[in-house]
């Protein structure tokens, strides 16, 4: 069922928690403090927010300047922004320059919703990971958000989050633990896999219901930590189901299936489908009808998981 909180909300309480106890965390935003419900933060720490205004680049130069002083900036703007429009400056004063800098992508992919075409970014995780030293990650619900927020802040180096700002499913319970670079499993099932990220977690868990009435043991592994991605987990459901679909509300090129594909191609021979957006460009509509018009629903997984299982047969 949907949180009755938003997960923009769930971030803003984490920073604000952290930064009570952290004088160096600062936040950086292009002129979006109340698409991302961060204006209780400038409100408590003042002289650690800053919005730049709409000059994406310049934001990520600043918050690699911070970095070098030994402050840990986290930037916000919306996801094509984020990295499309400032890849330069994220590649080479925060990467190669080896700065402390977390990058937040907002509404990735369908979730960009009504703001269309324009904001709907299907590439960014292709081209964060592509990053050497780049972490990629993207939560799941509120819960993860808390889960997740202390490891990033402690952990030096360049993130990328990639964060629907509104309503999600809420899949785990308050108090669930969770560890960057490790997969959850959302769900056991012994004849297929299905391996997801985002909001595609909770079609993979719709999916895997509707195969369990057709007698298809399915498991959902929830892979929020796509860069570095956990290979053991992936070889382990390769092993006992033999079959792997991935699910991902973004290009299926350099995204989930691609870090997938990778680990199996170099380990094992078995089928993997996948569900995602095939070679198209975004578009104005309602979540609910872009998840189906880009193919990204629990019909469309079972679609593909029973062909993994054919397959491997």
């Amino acid at each position: 069922m949907k949180d009755t909180k938003e997960m923009r909300g769930a971030l803003s309480e984490a920073l604000i928690a952290r930064a009570k106890d952290n004088k160096n965390l600062v936040y950086l935003d292009a002129d979006l403090s109340s698409s991302m419900s961060m204006k209780n933060f400038a409100k408590a720490y003042p002289d650690r927010y800053l919005n730049v205004g709409i000059a994406e680049a310049n934001m990520v130069g600043i918050a690699a300047g911070l970095s070098a002083t030994g402050k840990i900036p986290f930037t916000h703007t919306f996801g094509p922004f984020a990295t499309r429009r400032c890849y330069d400056q994220i590649f080479l004063s925060c990467a190669y320059g080896k700065n402390n800098v977390k990058v937040i992508g907002s509404d990735p992919g369908v979730t960009a919703a009504f703001n269309g075409g324009t904001h709907m970014p299907f590439e960014d995780v292709a081209l964060m990971r592509a990053i050497p030293g780049c972490t990629v990650v993207e939560p799941t619900d509120t819960t993860m958000i808390g889960g997740i927020i202390d490891q990033i802040i402690d952990t030096d180096g360049l993130f990328y989050i990639r964060l629907k700002r509104k309503t999600a499913v809420k899949v785990y319970e308050e108090g669930s633990t969770f560890t960057i670079g490790k997969a959850v499993t959302a769900r056991e099932g012994s004849d297929v896999t299905l391996i997801a990220c985002g909001i595609m977690v909770e079609e993979a868990l719709k999916a895997a219901s509707l195969l369990e009435a057709e007698g298809i043991s399915a498991r959902v592994l929830d892979m929020f930590t796509i860069k570095p991605i956990d290979r053991e987990a992936v070889l382990k459901a390769a092993d006992e189901t033999g079959a792997i679909v991935t699910c991902e509300n973004h290009n299926v090129i350099g995204g989930l299936y691609s870090a997938v594909a990778d680990v199996i191609v170099s380990e094992r021979l078995i089928p993997v489908e996948r569900v995602g957006v095939e070679e198209s460009f975004g578009e104005v509509g309602p979540e609910d009808y872009l998840r189906k018009r880009f193919g990204l629903t629990a019909e469309h997984i079972v679609e593909k998981a029973k062909k993994a299982i054919v397959r491997k047969k």
